[in-house]
């Protein structure tokens, strides 16, 4: 390294009658809730919809799903699998691939990246000369080959041959080189390679750049030089916001060396600055030394398990063992964890305590409602998915109506099936919904209005005849509609779709919003993950309990992600940890 000092070289660079009946406006009006009561209420749709389809038909069409095995061994019921479940969107995604066949040009584009070679001992520069001479971009091999080596984890030597040979071919090293070779010893703790390329870089630059800085701060952090990470942090400050990791690294540094102050310090400055925090980080924080852990390290502890809370935060795995750990550490009391589950009605199965309910307390549904009504429904971008004349004729529809138990988006369920026509599938389902009395709001579009092959006038008219309809235009967007009917309806309405409604809570303006959004989506969204018209219909039941962190004074229980589940941002976690207090 000696030498490339000597040859580097600066780069800069709707009254209605229906069935004989007239009914008048209803206003929905809400009670405290009874939550057992209402954990009953959803799981009876799911599992006691068994009416028949038609006088003719002996058949119930819904009935209680029965055990099923998944991939990995295990027995559950499909309480425990819903499409809110982790791991649920990444099962979907590879039923899909595994139908795609490879195509041959992504078989070629394989072909071509095993066709790049990285060496495995130091070349000379001949070798090297002759790799570039064979590389179709002659003016990119150089940084081309140090990428390959910081994806392959090239020995550094081969690393160093690479950047000699840069030297006497382009009479020096460019700064992009130097950064890459940088982020290679910076990945492998070539701690004493770190120190020489920062004072390479020292003296040819006033300042550096965020990537150069952001590898700096990570190299030296975890050394006996952790200061000067501090000190490129606040130069960091002056032209962008460090990013979380960095922060993060600055942290841990502060913590292996003892810096506990200044540790919290960094940690609470990353927060007010809207930051949210790498999990590494936290888990730096309570793996620190016991003898740092006075009072108030403890309780910013216990603060950040309450920001899980609040903000809906799920550790990961390595996370809440280090969680575990720290509870059974705790000085003069007896914390025992153990890994858990929760059952279909809500009850943790290690301890057998009862988790909090899904559903929303009346001033949070209130609060739900008339913000979901502003925001998405009386927003300006409803209005290109619709007309303002369609939505006042729905909302006076809806309002002139006794509240309903089930809205259905009809294309979304018409459509579960590829067999027969669609008109059929919805007929079946809707009926089965509509028994028992229940009150149901379908809604289709103009087109299903229509005789066709897949939509019979017949089937249509029996629905009508049986359950209330609204039928939007064609280009309308359907997802707003629907949940509007059932948010006016009342804590008690379902609504049936496929759809994960991602878009419409993204429309809500702030994260507690969203939050109490999907709270009130996973326990009001029935969902048919197949049918088969003429078979029995099965929905997956409506979990009871919130997966949040949750707390007594004797227990928490905090929900994590395991290992080797991929879980989409919509889903959570099936996997708890319980922590018990000995008292």
């Amino acid at each position: 390294m000696m030498s490339l000092r000597v040859c580097y070289r600066k780069v800069y660079k709707k009254s209605f009658v229906r069935n004989g009946f007239r009914f008048s406006a209803f206003t929905p009006v809400l009670f405290p809730i009874d939550h057992t009561v209402m954990c009953k209420a959803a799981q009876s749709i799911c599992t006691s919809l068994s009416a028949q389809a038609s006088a003719n038909d002996k058949k119930p069409l819904v009935t209680e799903s029965k055990p099923v095995r998944f991939k990995d061994g295990g027995r559950g019921s499909p309480h425990s699998f819903t499409v809110f479940s982790a791991g649920s969107a990444k099962e979907r995604s590879n039923i899909m691939q595994n139908k795609v066949k490879t195509s041959p040009e992504s078989q070629y584009e394989s072909l071509k990246k095993r066709e790049v070679n990285v060496p495995t001992v130091p070349l000379g520069a001949k070798e090297w000369s002759k790799l570039k001479e064979e590389f179709k971009r002659p003016g990119k091999f150089e940084e081309f080959m140090m990428e390959q080596m910081i994806s392959t984890k090239s020995d550094i030597n081969v690393a160093k041959s690479l950047l000699t040979f840069a030297a006497k071919e382009q009479c020096g090293i460019s700064y992009k080189l130097l950064l890459k070779y940088l982020a290679l010893c910076v990945q492998q703790h070539q701690i004493a390679e770190v120190y020489d390329v920062y004072e390479i870089m020292k003296n040819s630059f006033k300042s550096f750049d965020t990537g150069a800085y952001s590898l700096f701060i990570k190299g030296f952090s975890q050394t006996d030089r952790w200061k000067e990470a501090i000190t490129m942090l606040e130069k960091l400050k002056k032209s962008i916001t460090p990013s979380p990791r960095n922060y993060g690294e600055c942290i841990q540094g502060a913590i292996q060396h003892r810096d506990k102050n200044l540790a919290w310090a960094l940690y609470k400055e990353m927060l007010q600055a809207g930051l949210t925090p790498c999990e590494e980080t936290i888990q730096s924080l309570f793996n620190a030394e016991l003898d740092l852990q006075d009072d108030a390290f403890r309780n910013n502890l216990i603060d950040i398990l309450n920001d899980f809370r609040d903000h809906q935060i799920y550790p990961g795995e390595p996370l809440m063992q280090s969680i575990k750990s720290w509870f059974e550490s705790t000085p003069n009391e007896s914390w025992k964890g153990h890994i858990s589950s929760v059952s279909v009605n809500g009850y943790c199965q290690n301890c057998k305590q009862q988790l909090e309910s899904i559903h929303l307390m009346p001033e949070e549904y209130n609060s739900l409602k008339d913000i979901f009504i502003h925001s998405v429904i009386q927003g300006h971008d409803t209005f290109r998915k619709t007309t303002p004349q369609e939505l006042q004729d729905f909302q006076q529809f809806v309002r002139s109506r006794p509240p309903y138990d089930v809205v259905v988006d009809g294309l979304n369920v018409a459509f579960i099936s590829n067999k027969g026509a669609h008109s059929k599938t919805l007929l079946d389902v809707v009926t089965s919904l509509a028994s028992g009395g229940k009150r149901v709001l379908v809604l289709g579009r103009k087109h299903m209005l229509q005789e066709s092959r897949t939509w019979l006038r017949q089937h249509i008219k029996l629905m009508q005849q049986r359950v209330d309809c609204f039928f939007l235009d064609n280009i309308s967007e359907d997802d707003p509609f629907l949940l509007y009917a059932s948010l006016n309806s009342g804590s008690h309405c379902c609504f049936l779709t496929r759809d994960l409604m991602r878009d419409h809570k993204s429309c809500l303006p702030d994260a507690p919003t969203r939050r109490l959004f999907f709270k009130w989506q996973r326990g009001h969204q029935l969902v048919i993950p197949f049918y088969t018209p003429g078979s029995k219909l099965r929905l997956q039941p409506i979990m009871c309990y919130d997966t949040i962190l949750q707390r007594t004074n004797f227990s928490w229980h905090i929900p994590f992600d395991k290992m080797g589940v991929n879980r989409a941002s919509f889903e959570v976690p099936k996997t708890w940890l319980c922590l018990q207090k000995k008292h």
